[in-house]
């Protein structure tokens, strides 16, 4: 199948040699590009918490960043654990996959009473710093980067029209946002939406079915994996 992925360039390049591994053709369309933010990080900290893969990265010339790396991490899922790693990160501890799983894993396993410090994005799905004070257990947030909204690209805008794009995966609210603004602006939201999509969750199928959107799809489980064993499906 040809494969559309909308995720930033970074990610998508990672989504992309998966989904060739799995013999799909891949046709890399960033809607947003992730920047940085500035944010102090000082303080005395007992461990850090990460729910995207962007977050680790997004340190990498921070000044507290050589401190940081001898901390402990609290990852969401495999990706988010590995983009730890990738980034210095020795001690790293991975939960299910979503933010419900991650609590349960720092609940069962965070004995400090330092804070967590949680590396965050702009935009973010859930309250996890609540979600752990219902746990009694300290964490403060730091928003370390953004993702910020790139126009649609000519090569997915001449695929659409052609009709030659088979599915479209969405990772994120925000990029089923931009994908249905983008076709609207390019004047084709009709193309755009007639095809698959699949999403990692039914909050990122949500503007797709509230633009008009048919042949939706949900993965069982947050996670890629799940996403691209959609694609053997019939679809929505």
């Amino acid at each position: 199948m040809r494969v559309a992925i909308t995720r930033p360039q970074a990610d998508g390049e990672r989504s992309a040699t998966t989904l060739r591994a799995h013999g799909h053709e891949v046709l890399l369309a960033p809607l947003m590009r992730v920047e940085p933010i500035t944010a102090d990080l000082s303080g005395a900290w007992s461990a850090i918490v990460v729910t995207s893969a962007n977050a680790p990265g997004a340190i990498a010339d921070h000044p507290a960043r050589t401190a940081l790396l001898a901390l402990p991490v609290f990852a969401v899922g495999e990706r988010s654990a590995a983009a730890a790693r990738a980034a210095g990160f020795a001690n790293v501890a991975t939960a299910g996959g979503d933010v419900h799983d991650l609590v349960m894993l720092i609940a069962a396993r965070h004995r400090d009473t330092m804070p967590l410090l949680y590396l965050a994005g702009e935009d973010r799905a859930a309250d996890l710093v609540g979600e752990l004070a219902r746990h009694d257990i300290k964490a403060e947030m730091r928003v370390v980067y953004r993702a910020v909204t790139t126009h649609f690209p000519p090569a997915l805008i001449d695929a659409l029209r052609a009709g030659t794009v088979d599915a479209v995966l969405h990772y994120s609210k925000r990029s089923a946002e931009n994908y249905v603004a983008g076709a609207r602006a390019a004047g084709i939201e009709r193309d755009a939406l007639a095809v698959r999509h699949l999403c990692l969750s039914a909050q990122v199928a949500a503007p797709l079915q509230g633009a008009g959107a048919r042949r939706v799809a949900v993965a069982k489980h947050p996670e890629e994996a799940a996403l691209i064993e959609l694609l053997g499906g019939s679809g929505g």
